[in-house]
């Protein structure tokens, strides 16, 4: 201020210095005099009127204020998402095990059928008639055996007697066996074509619903054909076979090995079906495949699900919800708190106890609804910064604001928390 007040002088000094003076040489009129003394006074007055203003000091920032979310240790149920097709849980072809010519249909095609219900009905005129055949035999072996076992009940009173030679008994008696025989085989066969007979009308192996004819009325059929002539599938209960990779599988293991996952055991299966609706009944796991499918690098696991109403149809699509244990003390943080830097690796900046911001490296193992669950760089008490990031620096001072959710709610689709340690 000082200085500039030194300079007034010096500015009026140089507009007299430079005003031009009036002699006889001069031969600038008044009026052009004029303007330039005008207009330097002018351009003085300006530099010291700026000169003469103090700075204006630049005002304070104000703190920034952020939304945080103060993590807690809780016990979950980790569950995985799966994919998988409903396949029936009984399958049975149906074939004829005998030649013949359709007679009839005896089923509505996609109706429920039960075990033993007439299918299909062959022209059994021949089985018919051979086995009348196998009858008529039996009888005739029949009486045949009554003669040989009178012949040797008197054979066998001579020779008591003594009125007749050994040879004569021992004939008699190897002729009433021969004819017990005879009859036995003549039953058998009689048995057989009871059977051919019984096999001209087709009946349901098995219970369930049966699907579209491949015959209709008059076809010739044979016995042991490769097509079918209908197929029976049973749908209560369903099955659900799914794939889950072996590298997950052993990540599994060895968590569970290290004691940081706990083994569930029979947990129930909640399946969704393929526009996002949950199934109405739970399923639960009976099956998994001892064998890795070398192109796929997977293995099977099978469910049995209930299907009371034939919602399910096999050969649909599906995704099951699977436990894969469960983990005390877990740590979770709203996806929004979690970044990633462009090396692709996962952060989340935290307001430490002092107030100031720092940035955390973080290790997240998967999705639980909104929620990351973190492996390791977070633990239970650090205030995640959830809103406001675009505010912050690391080092910088913040004021912290508690989120108004309580940091434990999750979708409980994907993990659902033990509900005894949430009590």
């Amino acid at each position: 201020m000082h200085e500039c007040k030194m300079r007034g002088p010096i500015i009026f000094n140089a507009i007299v210095v430079f005003t031009p003076p009036l002699n006889k040489e001069t031969t600038m009129s008044n009026p052009v005099r004029h303007s330039i003394t005008g207009v330097l006074v002018a351009f003085a007055a300006v530099l010291l009127s700026a000169c003469g203003e103090e700075p204006a000091s630049a005002p304070a920032l104000p703190v920034p204020e952020v939304t945080v979310v103060t993590l807690t240790g809780q016990t979950v149920t980790l569950q995985r998402d799966l994919p998988g097709r409903t396949s029936p849980s009984l399958v049975a072809e149906v074939r004829p095990q005998v030649n013949g010519i359709v007679k009839a249909r005896l089923f509505k095609e996609g109706g429920v059928v039960e075990a033993g219900q007439p299918l299909y009905q062959l022209d059994d005129a021949l089985y018919q008639a051979e086995l009348s055949s196998a009858k008529a035999a039996l009888q005739q072996a029949q009486a045949a055996l009554e003669s040989a076992r009178l012949k040797s009940e008197r054979v066998t009173r001579l020779s008591q007697s003594g009125a007749i030679s050994q040879q004569a008994l021992d004939d008699a008696t190897a002729a009433y066996l021969e004819a017990k025989a005879r009859v036995a085989v003549q039953e058998a066969t009689v048995a057989r074509h009871q059977v051919t007979l019984d096999y001209a009308r087709i009946t349901a192996p098995v219970s369930g619903r049966i699907g579209k004819s491949s015959v209709s009325r008059g076809a010739l059929v044979t016995a042991n054909q490769a097509a079918p002539l209908a197929t029976i599938q049973r749908l209560d209960p369903l099955y659900i076979d799914l794939t889950q990779s072996a590298s997950e599988w052993l990540q599994l293991k060895r968590q569970q090995q290290a004691g940081a996952l706990q083994a569930t055991g029979n947990v129930p299966v909640t399946i969704l079906l393929e526009n996002g609706d949950e199934y109405d009944h739970k399923g639960k796991l009976t099956f998994a495949d001892v064998t890795v499918n070398p192109s796929t690098g997977s293995f099977a696991l099978r469910t049995e699900v209930p299907n009371p109403d034939s919602t399910l149809l096999p050969g649909m699509y599906v995704r099951a919800i699977v436990s894969t244990g469960k983990r005390d003390n877990a740590i979770l943080v709203p996806q929004q708190g979690i970044s990633r830097d462009p090396t692709g690796q996962t952060f989340a900046m935290v307001v430490n106890p002092e107030g100031l911001v720092e940035k955390r490296s973080v290790v997240v193992n998967q999705t639980i609804g909104d929620r990351w669950l973190v492996d390791a760089g977070l633990q239970a008490g650090d205030r995640v910064i959830t809103e406001g990031l675009q505010k912050i620096r690391v080092g910088g001072k913040v004021v912290a604001v508690e989120s108004e959710h309580d940091g434990a709610a999750h979708t409980a689709q994907e993990a659902q928390p033990d509900t005894d340690t949430q009590s």
